[in-house]
């Protein structure tokens, strides 16, 4: 058995290989662009050191999701593969429209389209996100697509269009599972991420400020919830779900059932970073205004316009597939509020790391 994956040697694929591995007891066949070869080499080794049995279990091939036949000559050798992971896209809040359309959707329906060499593909693993509801007015069922609202950015705009094709190709027999994570923090044990972005900023903001510290607020904070899960359980919950005989056709919205408001969510971030927090009410037209065209703005709260919509976002996610086929795994969303002091502690330890997504 071999397993297709896109993506390597980026966060999510790096940490599912093992797992998914793991369960198939097969091999890998991972799609590299040319210019992450060399750290997609690296990183199979740091996997074997860790895990011995991966050795030789991992094939590198290189190509390019944004070409018809993912830039692949023709007569590559490739094995025949039974179950394909499409993880690679662009995760930038900021991304331009006409990068997002190649990567995000051209990508994706390439994927699909070259899936159709493999008669006994038996299932595709797609990672989209909650956020295809743009700002959708209310609760979003894993059902829904098509009644999405208008989008915060062009990230949110091409994933429903990339979603949209898997979901084309699903009606046409194509048998797959999707999964919609929230907005991802680090680890809920370690802290540890790969990036700061989301919370991470107003939690830098706090950080930079004095013990009694303001932050501009957007709408009413007591009736807008900020959907947060940590890495580790959407890790776990797809490993396990991607198991499951009845997880085919299904998507599951990895999102906490329970969110915080955005006053209780700055109410945990000021206690965690040893600040009172003093909230100045905004609108969020003028927020995203002053952050992009006065002089100064973005400098000092180093929060992205595009970042601005998702403290007063009016979509909430249900989960209620996730819940249901989770039931019994002891795999659930931590409170926020547990595992805080592990994301300032670790953002604290690595002031270099950066926003900036691999692309």
């Amino acid at each position: 058995m071999t397993v297709f994956i896109t993506g390597f040697p980026g966060f999510l694929g790096r940490a599912l290989l093992p797992r998914i591995l793991a369960r198939t007891g097969g091999d890998a066949l991972c799609l590299v662009q040319p210019k992450f070869a060399e750290l997609a080499a690296r990183r199979v080794q740091e996997l074997v050191s860790s895990e011995p049995e991966l050795d030789g279990r991992i094939r590198l091939v290189e190509g390019d999701i944004t070409r018809p036949g993912l830039g692949l000559a023709g007569d590559t050798d490739l094995p025949d593969v039974t179950e394909a992971w499409h993880l690679a896209a662009i995760y930038d809040l900021a991304v331009r429209r006409d990068l997002a359309m190649r990567v995000n959707v051209d990508g994706t329906r390439n994927v699909v389209d070259f899936l159709e060499r493999w008669p006994n593909l038996d299932r595709l693993h797609y990672f989209s996100t909650c956020y295809v509801s743009g700002r959708f007015p209310g609760a979003f069922r894993e059902s829904d697509l098509e009644c999405a609202g208008p989008f915060n950015n062009f990230y949110e705009e091409t994933k429903h269009l990339a979603e949209r094709e898997v979901r084309r190709r699903m009606a046409d027999g194509l048998s797959a599972t999707i999964y919609r994570p929230a907005i991802v923090v680090g680890d809920s044990v370690t802290g540890a991420t790969q990036k700061f972005d989301g919370p991470y900023f107003v939690m830098q903001w706090l950080a930079r400020q004095p013990r009694l510290a303001v932050m501009p607020v957007i709408g009413d904070p007591t009736m807008t919830c900020v959907n947060v899960v940590p890495v580790d359980f959407v890790l776990d919950a797809v490993a396990y779900l991607s198991g499951l005989p009845q997880s085919r056709g299904r998507t599951y919205q990895l999102a906490d059932p329970r969110p915080l408001t955005v006053a209780e969510m700055l109410q945990v971030l000021g206690n965690a970073t040893g600040r009172r927090v003093v909230r100045i009410p905004v609108t969020r037209r003028l927020a995203k205004a002053a952050v992009r065209h006065v002089p100064g703005v973005y400098r000092l709260l180093r929060i992205p316009a595009e970042g601005v919509d998702y403290f007063a976002h009016p979509a909430s996610y249900l989960t209620d597939n996730t819940d249901a086929d989770l039931e019994g795994s002891g795999i659930a969303v931590p409170r926020f509020d547990k595992y805080v002091d592990q994301l300032v502690g670790f953002m604290r330890a690595n002031p270099e790391l950066g926003s900036q997504a691999m692309a």
